[in-house]
């Protein structure tokens, strides 16, 4: 009689751990809007949970050039707290949420909730030049987000109290260290198209828009947009890192990890992080070296190149910086990722 206990006690609790692993291969994604009073109107924010079965199968960030990662839409939220990490996604073809599903999907199937606003201005038939480089605004759309989310009724009681993170790529790398603590300087940004040694094909797109930068009201540029608030920011390619005040970095009391994109020498002026990182006291600085700044997208599908080439689009945005595809790089990114929000907002629980 004892064995048959003891078996059928196996039994079960068996059948409730691949349970829980069954919910937790489950990613759901909703939408919500939140209010910016920055911005005078609601921001368009993307959120990925963990799920229980249910909601409508969709491909988020699916295009003609790149690959989509699944999800399924209005799922009912796993049962739980979990960890929050606000995501800021880049301008021009990554400038969306959906972009970068393949690095939200992975992490909110690891256990955190992922929440990114649009960043209005940044792509899509309302793409501005002009409010591109408001790089002030994109910290606030964080801020915003965090206020919105915390009110939200699906995720309000599903959020671990004083878990908060922040995940930024390319332009968005550069928006979490503002919210992090580091102050834009105007001057720099005002100056940073007097060439195009920094970034030509973003340079180029604002003289094509009329916009100059010195004739911007840039003064807003050089706020403080911390948020106490958050406790963890993760920068991966941040650009323009060169529009920072030096003596900012210092202001920055939350730990950051900065991950480059490519070989030290070979990676954009503009996105080299490896200084900051050494100016920020408790910084961690990684590179994957055969990665690129285009590794950030999403995987291209079979006949992007040939898409590319007969749109003009100017960035290689399938190139990769050596031997591995892009799915494993990655894979890689994903690893890194979830690693370092794990020992930062899951440890000591």
């Amino acid at each position: 009689m004892r064995f048959w206990i003891t078996l059928c006690t196996i039994i079960a609790s068996t059948i409730v751990m691949l349970n829980a692993s069954i919910a937790g291969e489950t990613v759901g994604v909703r939408h919500f809007p939140a209010a910016s009073r920055e911005r005078g109107t609601d921001l368009d924010v993307t959120v990925w949970y963990p799920a229980q079965p249910g909601g409508e199968p969709v491909s988020l960030g699916d295009s003609e050039l790149f690959v989509g990662t699944s999800a399924m839409r209005d799922a009912p939220i796993s049962g739980g707290k979990f960890p929050l990490i606000l995501l800021s996604h880049g301008a021009g073809l990554a400038g969306n949420p959906q972009a970068l599903s393949w690095i939200a999907t992975p992490l909110a199937r690891q256990g955190f909730v992922v929440a990114a606003p649009t960043h209005p201005g940044n792509t899509g038939p309302k793409r501005s030049a002009a409010e591109t480089m408001k790089l002030w605004l994109r910290p606030a759309d964080l801020t915003a987000t965090l206020d919105a989310i915390g009110k939200d009724t699906v995720f309000s009681d599903h959020l671990e109290q004083g878990k908060v993170g922040v995940l930024g790529l390319s332009m968005g790398g550069n928006t979490v260290l503002a919210i992090a603590g580091a102050r834009v300087d105007p001057r720099l940004l005002a100056a940073y198209c007097d060439t195009d040694l920094l970034n030509a094909s973003l340079c180029q797109w604002l003289r094509q828009s009329g916009v100059d930068l010195h004739a911007m009201d840039l003064q807003p540029a050089g706020r403080d947009n911390t948020d106490e608030r958050i406790r963890f920011a993760m920068a991966v390619d941040p650009a323009p890192v060169d529009v920072f005040g030096a003596k900012s970095f210092a202001g920055i009391k939350v730990p950051v990890a900065i991950v480059n994109l490519g070989r030290p020498g070979k990676i954009p002026t503009t996105a080299d992080a490896s200084g900051i990182a050494k100016a920020i006291a408790n910084a961690s600085y990684a590179t994957i070296e055969d990665a690129s700044h285009y590794s950030m997208f999403g995987e291209c599908k079979p006949g992007a190149l040939a898409i590319i080439a007969a749109e003009e689009i100017g960035d290689p945005v399938c190139d990769d910086g050596g031997g591995r595809s892009r799915g494993e790089i990655h894979a890689q990114l994903i690893d890194m990722t979830a690693a370092a929000f794990t020992r930062a907002l899951k440890a000591g629980r």
